[in-house]
């Protein structure tokens, strides 16, 4: 039955509307305000709906639904036979008449009382809709991954080389090195609940919605990432200079990263507030992450592993143009269920009495989250793996160059190797998404763990004169820990969840919880390299760029690989024992088995 203009009615013979298709109904239920429109939606039967809608207007100028203004991103009305519709209603009528003609049954019924279905999306539904239908691409989740994509592209090269850089090439102090760590240790640890609670809380444009702050963001993020990797003038040994280049850098960098990356994190719970659909952006990201990696994989063959440094530098500078590319899709094209979370924000403060940035809102608000059991013994063990991770992501390259001969293993297959490290991880998740589905996140990252002890004690036990088990444990052992650590988001947002029923908000706290866990977590970045460069450099690290030839006679030298050895197998052995003793506590562990909401 096609569509009757609003308003328009039959004298008489008025009939009860049909129950629509389980599917349609499905599909609308999950937008917000349908109640109205369809029948089994939140919010009451036919009956109170339709007497809740206002009579029609002689002439109906704009649709009901818009009384307030057009949604942002809307298309506009257009008129059609004594009435007002819009682009979804003429493809709902067009999808009526093609089931009739096809003699499909009963045509798919229209809303109640004649009403039009709403304008939501505009433009982004459109390109949902075409992206499903002509590639079978969830569009939500695509767009979501692009920033993935980019991030992971800047991410893994900044992360892999900007040690070795200043150390071996800059050939930074000691002293300036561990300044510009400690900096940035207060820096990263200060950024990340301040623009969370900014986020959370802030009426501009740019911040209170997740989108802008990707697409503002991302053009400064490209260009913090090309920092490093442009000295400022010719350093000699121990310049002040560098040290100082080395802290803009990173808290540049930081900084940009952390208000980009908080904005993906907080879409990540608030666009999908069901297991089965998180575990889908999961999918999504490890494959974005995955192609994003490759890009240390790609570096080191291009300038063979930062030897040549200008072709590094060309390449550097094009990763930048497409990660910022990669990221401001995400800015355009992805949706979430607080489209229009500004206006929300702007009626709490006003309810509240309080200025969006109260002193008193965010202390009580950080309570809130850092009182939690489940967020306490999340972020204590996430911080072990933050530092884990930066362990290997700074000197894995420096690991393997001293402790594995340059005649046992060529330079392109070390640039095989240490491009694994980084892509084989989002492998192993996209294998494993049957088992996160069956078994949970909690059990998953639970045998990560013992699987890193149980390896690092047997390494530890055979030697380092096994050079090719030695490459696969580094190799093995840096991929688990990054595939684990990319589940990490799932029991974030479960606890966002919790945090969100506990204490009957309007609005998830995601951008809050989630920096609160950094603000904790954020100093193993800087604490990991500020210990291991310290013991190096204690057994003559130092002293070896400066020593021509490769004196591995040298019992000084020796001394130093043994440590390099015992840091590579003890280190891995005593997190992951604190890690299982700081993760079995926590009680979120069957959230895979919940019926979908």
């Amino acid at each position: 039955m096609p569509l009757a203009p609003y308003g328009a009615e039959r004298a008489g013979s008025r009939s009860p509307p049909q129950q629509p298709p389980p599917a349609i109904a499905e599909r609308f239920r999950t937008l917000p305000n349908l109640s109205p429109f369809w029948p089994g939606s939140a919010g009451g039967n036919v009956a109170a709906a339709a007497a809740a809608r206002p009579p029609p207007p002689a002439i109906q100028t704009q649709h009901p639904r818009l009384a307030g203004g057009q949604p942002m991103g809307s298309r506009p009305l257009h008129r059609s036979k004594g009435g007002y519709t819009n682009h979804k209603a003429k493809s709902y009528q067009a999808a009526n008449k093609n089931e009739e003609r096809a003699g499909l049954g009963q045509p798919r019924p229209a809303p109640p009382g004649g009403a039009q279905p709403p304008v939501t999306r505009g433009r982004r539904e459109l390109y949902s809709w075409k992206m499903k239908i002509l590639w079978g691409i969830h569009a939500n989740a695509l767009a979501y991954s692009m920033t993935t994509l980019g991030a992971g592209m800047m991410n893994s090269i900044f992360n892999f080389y900007y040690v070795k850089l200043f150390l071996n090439r800059y050939k930074i102090s000691e002293t300036g090195f561990h300044v510009a760590q400690v900096v940035f240790m207060i820096w990263n640890a200060i950024n990340d609940p301040l623009f969370g609670y900014i986020q959370d809380n802030s009426q501009l444009k740019c911040c209170a919605r997740r989108q802008f702050s990707i697409l503002y963001g991302a053009p400064l993020y490209g260009l913090a990432f090309l920092l490093p990797w442009f000295p400022w003038r010719l350093y000699g040994e121990g310049d002040w200079l560098c040290s100082l280049h080395l802290i803009v850098a990173l808290c540049a960098f930081d900084g940009l990263l952390t208000f980009v990356l908080l904005a993906q994190c907080a879409l990540f719970t608030e666009s999908c507030p069901r297991h089965d659909s998180r575990l889908r952006l999961i999918k999504y990201n490890q494959v974005a992450t995955l192609l994003g990696s490759s890009s240390v994989l790609f570096c080191g063959l291009v300038s063979d592993n930062m030897e040549n440094f200008g072709y590094f530098q060309i390449f550097v500078v094009l990763i930048a143009a497409l990660a910022t590319a990669c990221m401001c899709c995400t800015g355009k094209y992805s949706t979430s269920q607080y489209e229009q979370r500004e206006s929300h924000t702007e009626d709490a403060n006003l309810e509240n009495g309080n200025g969006a940035f109260s002193l008193a809102s965010v202390v009580s608000l950080t309570k809130q989250i850092m009182t939690e059991k489940n967020f306490l013994c999340f972020v204590t063990m996430n911080f072990f793996q933050v530092f884990h991770l930066a362990f290997y992501n700074n000197f894995m390259m420096i690991f393997a160059d001293n402790l594995i001969p340059k005649d046992v293993l060529s330079s392109s297959v070390r640039s095989i190797m240490y491009g694994a490290g980084f892509i084989c991880p989002q492998c192993l998740v996209l294998l494993s998404h049957a088992w996160l589905k069956k078994f949970g996140y909690y059990r998953i990252i639970l045998f990560s763990f013992y699987y890193e002890g149980i390896a690092a004690a047997v390494m530890c036990l055979l030697g380092q004169e096994h050079y090719y088990l030695l490459a696969f444990y580094v190799t093995t052992n840096m991929v688990i820990v990054q595939a684990s650590f990319s589940l990490f988001n799932l029991p974030l947002a479960d606890i966002v969840d919790a945090d969100l029923i506990k204490h009957k908000r309007r609005l998830p706290l995601s951008s809050m919880v989630f920096g609160t866990n950094a603000l904790f977590t954020k100093p193993a970045q800087s604490l990991a390299p500020m210990v291991v460069v310290t013991i190096l450099n204690h057994f003559g690290y130092y002293n070896l760029n400066n020593v021509p030839g490769r004196p591995d006679i040298s019992r000084s030298f020796l001394d130093l690989h043994d440590a390099m050895f015992y840091l590579v197998c003890l280190v891995p052995l005593c997190i992951a024992v604190l890690q299982i003793l700081t993760w079995t506590p926590f009680s979120i562990q069957n959230s895979h088995l919940a019926a979908p909401q």
